[in-house]
């Protein structure tokens, strides 16, 4: 098998990736803060096929990155939904460590603490935040600095973070729309994100870049398909030549 061919074979399984990627965007278009994934390897594939570069074997590599840009917020009017303007994290306290996420629609649990869907408490500054029990969800308020009181009665504030930009990159989803960091980097206070009640973040997906993005890999895919049919043809033909 050739150098070419197996290069493109490898470009396939890039592609194909990518188009996974894609694929998982498109799905998540109406999931609450969710960020899109992105890849610039059928990009750079297709700059350099243009080009006519060669490129040797295994120097394509995916790279794949977050795009933690802001979404849209939506007004759900709904007490214990939060949505962030500005760069940060809600911290979301599980038994293996904090996790961070957008996903600001939150419940409570039997101790009236404010937990995120999966029922894991939501980080105030000071430990968990709970609800008096003489008061209900419909008494809380939240400011737009993510203090939180009943019925004018504070009960916390929450904890909301944010990473320097090379430390952002480092993040790691770990499914249900969080995010885990090294033990090494550390957080830092969120200096200017505003907290929204009854609000959510929206998907920063964007259908018609997506579909775009889908017809471009897939054209591409098709090229490299081509190519290897290409090189197969050729290879049997010298072969035959070879064997008289």
């Amino acid at each position: 098998m050739s150098g070419v061919t197996v290069q493109a074979g490898a470009n396939l399984n890039a592609l194909m990736y990518e188009l996974d990627l894609i694929a998982n965007n498109v799905a998540n278009v109406s999931t609450v803060g969710f960020k899109r994934r992105v890849n610039s390897f059928s990009k750079v594939l297709e700059a350099q096929q243009k080009a006519g570069e060669p490129v040797g074997e295994g120097e394509n590599k995916v790279t794949t990155a977050i795009d933690f840009s802001q979404g849209g917020l939506k007004n759900t009017e709904r007490n214990l939904d939060f949505a962030l303007y500005g760069k940060g994290f809600f911290v979301i306290e599980t038994e293996t460590g904090p996790v961070y996420t957008r996903n600001g629609m939150f419940n409570t649990n039997d101790k009236s603490q404010i937990v995120d869907g999966l029922g894991r408490l939501v980080a105030g500054k000071t430990g968990a935040m709970t609800i008096p029990g003489d008061y209900g969800v419909s008494q809380l308020y939240v400011s737009s600095d993510g203090a939180v009181s009943v019925d004018g009665l504070p009960v916390g504030e929450f904890k909301l973070v944010e990473f320097k930009e090379e430390d952002e990159a480092k993040l790691v989803p770990v499914g249900n729309n969080c995010f885990v960091i090294a033990d090494d980097v550390k957080p830092e206070d969120a200096a200017n994100v505003v907290v929204k009640q009854g609000y959510q973040e929206t998907s920063n997906v964007q259908m018609v870049e997506e579909l775009m993005d889908m017809i471009m890999v897939s054209r591409i895919y098709e090229s490299n398909v081509k190519l290897i049919n290409s090189q197969s043809e050729i290879s049997g033909s010298l072969m035959s030549l070879a064997m008289g």
